[in-house]
């Protein structure tokens, strides 16, 4: 399952966040065929939205043919593959960086320091991928 979370600074509709949220987690393997979703009313009082504003993406997704809800029952991940295009990982992956260099900046970050923070990271992360090995 994936944790939801809704940035209300990036001017992206709500409904859409939730949208790309389940499309990525079928992407990226995070949400698998046949796994439940929570309940509109669930989702909604945990993004502290208004329902309708679940119930919209959902039945984006349903008419697209991503999710299948079962009255009584729920809202399933459905068997269709998801790609994201390229275009759309470059638009969310300059969106990311954005919101990284507005954060920093509110912290007296420059992009220099956020950069050298990630090779650091990167390089630690392979140290201990190295190690463990």
């Amino acid at each position: 399952m994936i944790e939801f979370k809704l940035d209300v600074k990036s001017g992206v509709p709500f409904h859409r966040q939730i949208v790309d949220q389940i499309r990525y987690g079928i992407a990226s393997k995070r949400l698998l065929p046949g796994e439940q979703l929570p309940t509109v009313r669930d989702l909604a009082v945990q993004l502290e939205v208004n329902p309708n504003t679940v119930r919209k993406a959902y039945s984006d997704l349903e008419l697209l043919g991503i999710l299948d809800t079962q009255q009584g029952t729920g809202t399933f991940v459905g068997h269709k593959e998801i790609e994201i295009a390229d275009d759309e990982k470059e638009r969310m992956l300059r969106q990311l960086c954005d919101e990284l260099v507005a954060r920093g900046h509110q912290y007296n970050l420059t992009p220099e320091d956020i950069i050298e923070h990630l090779q650091r990271r990167l390089n630690h992360g392979t140290e201990e991928t190295e190690r463990s090995e």
